[in-house]
């Protein structure tokens, strides 16, 4: 009954239903729009709901949430602009579809897979979660230092292939969120005799810098771009075209909810993996894949908005976010003393039943705001970048000042994120960072845990490590990793894919 009673508290309170729908309806528009992401508009809602009771600010970033990862697909059809990376796959049969008059059955049937695959989404989150969150009580100080590592590194090596370039963007994190003051010893840690560096930085001028900033300095490169016009007709799809392709969308709202319990991945990588499958299963399309097959549509709509309930999977039960999104919702948690991870779901299960429901309406408002409101869509889209870049700036600003009143934050949020913009540039991956200055806490604590209870010997705690199968599996991913983007790892994997072909 209290599982019911958290879930139906969106319903029950006419102030957080309408914030959910707020958000929803505001993240349809931002992630539509090209040069706004779904990642820079909760890194800087954070700072703006910061001071509101916990309820209120979930209720709102859930429904962004939901709203951002669906939006991208309507520029992506329309304009061929993916608004967000997750509507990349979209773009490749929603633009032909445009370009052949359909662009208002493919906006409505993007709109309902996306609907059907959140709701799969949800599900998976609802039954998965609180058994995963039980196994994980059973982690030693060790294991969380490990699934720490472990998680950074899949950030990375996932997100942009690159594990030189993850590790490195991982350690940056760590080392941005070790800075201040030891928080056992008060020992200084990389304060360079600066008094303002004793308290550390705030990680929400960080986030906002990184992903607020950089992306209007991105922006800036494609300043004299115009927007392109499109009519768009009925949008509402008929059951017939639904039911045709409701087998496909449940095979590839599995794939997402999959991929986006994997931390680093997210609805791209899911989304561009369920095209794929779309393309091995449907045998006779009516048109060809790239030239407007409904199902290379139906199938990363699907995907993507799955991905979303499995992102929470792993934020809710390891304390492990699973895109940056769920990592920025990390940091809104503790700001709102809240830990995310096993004891949260014993502590505060209401909290986690609360999330369920938020997003669980968020998804029926997505299926109402996403088939109405299409002639106020392309006028937003139309809004020239010489008005969004500076907007950006402003809300950047203002945020970054907002959580401690202090112009330092400002300065902070600057900084980094004209460093986003060159990581950015060079391939860098941002997640990592911003998950690395989250856990680098996590990943301290737990150190220095594990050590104390193999009494600083180190024979005792690898005999710890590896007389523990939870542990041992943990190091053995990490591991696996390193190894898996090594040349003789490439090399085997070349020849045994080389002889596995089948010959001609």
């Amino acid at each position: 009954m209290e599982a019911l009673s958290a879930f139906v508290t969106v319903l029950a309170q006419p102030q957080l239903l309408a914030l959910v729908a707020l958000g929803t309806f505001a993240g349809i528009y931002i992630g539509a729009i090209p040069g706004l992401s779904v990642t820079m508009a909760v890194s800087i809602l954070i700072s703006f709901t910061f001071s509101w009771s916990v309820y209120p600010a979930l209720a709102l970033m859930v429904g962004i949430y939901m709203g951002g990862v669906y939006g991208g697909a309507r520029t992506a059809i329309l304009l061929n602009i993916p608004g967000a990376p997750s509507a990349i796959a979209t773009a490749l049969d929603g633009y032909p579809m445009a370009k052949r008059g359909e662009a208002g059955q493919a906006i409505g049937v993007s709109t309902v897979m996306s609907v059907i695959g959140g709701f799969v989404g949800i599900a998976v989150l609802a039954v998965a979660a609180p058994l995963v969150s039980d196994f994980a009580l059973r982690f030693q100080p060790r294991d969380y230092m490990f699934l720490a590592v472990l998680g950074i590194l899949l950030v990375g090596s996932l997100s942009t292939g690159s594990l030189v370039k993850g590790i490195f963007a991982g350690a940056l994190g760590i080392a941005i969120g070790a800075v201040g003051r030891d928080p056992l010893t008060f020992t200084p840690r990389f304060t360079f005799d600066l008094s303002l560096l004793n308290g550390g930085i705030s990680f929400i001028a960080v986030m906002i810098g990184m992903f607020g900033v950089s992306e209007a300095l991105l922006q800036l490169h494609h300043v004299d771009k115009k927007a392109i016009r499109q009519k768009v007709g009925r949008i509402i799809p008929s059951w017939k075209v639904v039911r045709k392709h409701l087998p496909l969308s449940m095979q590839t709202s599995s794939i997402g909810v999959t991929i986006g319990a994997l931390p680093g991945t997210g609805g791209d990588i899911a989304a561009l993996m369920a095209y794929d499958h779309a393309k091995r299963v449907t045998k006779n399309p009516e048109r060809p894949f790239g030239d407007g097959a409904m199902e290379g549509l139906v199938a990363p709509e699907a995907a993507n908005n799955a991905a979303v309930g499995g992102a929470f999977v792993p934020m809710m039960t390891l304390g492990i976010p699973g895109d940056a999104v769920t990592a920025i919702m990390i940091g809104a948690l503790f700001i709102h003393g809240l830990n995310p991870g096993p004891m949260l779901m014993i502590d505060r299960p209401e909290m986690f039943w609360f999330i369920v429901g938020a997003l669980t309406f968020a998804n029926i408002f997505l299926l109402i705001f996403g088939l109405t409101g299409i002639r106020l869509f392309t006028k937003l889209v139309e809004m020239p970048r010489s008005v969004l870049i500076p907007l950006i700036l402003i809300l950047s600003i203002v945020g970054a000042y907002a959580v401690n009143n202090a112009i330092t934050d400002v300065y902070w949020m600057l900084g980094f994120g004209v460093l986003g913009y060159f990581m950015r540039h060079y391939g860098y991956p941002l997640g990592p960072v911003i998950l690395g200055v989250i856990l680098s806490r996590l990943l301290d604590d737990n150190w220095r845990r594990a050590i104390i209870t193999a009494r600083e010997d180190w024979g005792r705690f690898f005999d710890g490590v590896f007389s523990s199968a939870l542990s041992s599996v943990l190091l053995a991913a990490i591991v696996f990793i390193f190894l898996s983007h090594t040349p003789p790892w490439k090399w085997a994997k070349a020849r045994l894919l080389a002889r596995a072909k089948p010959k001609e």
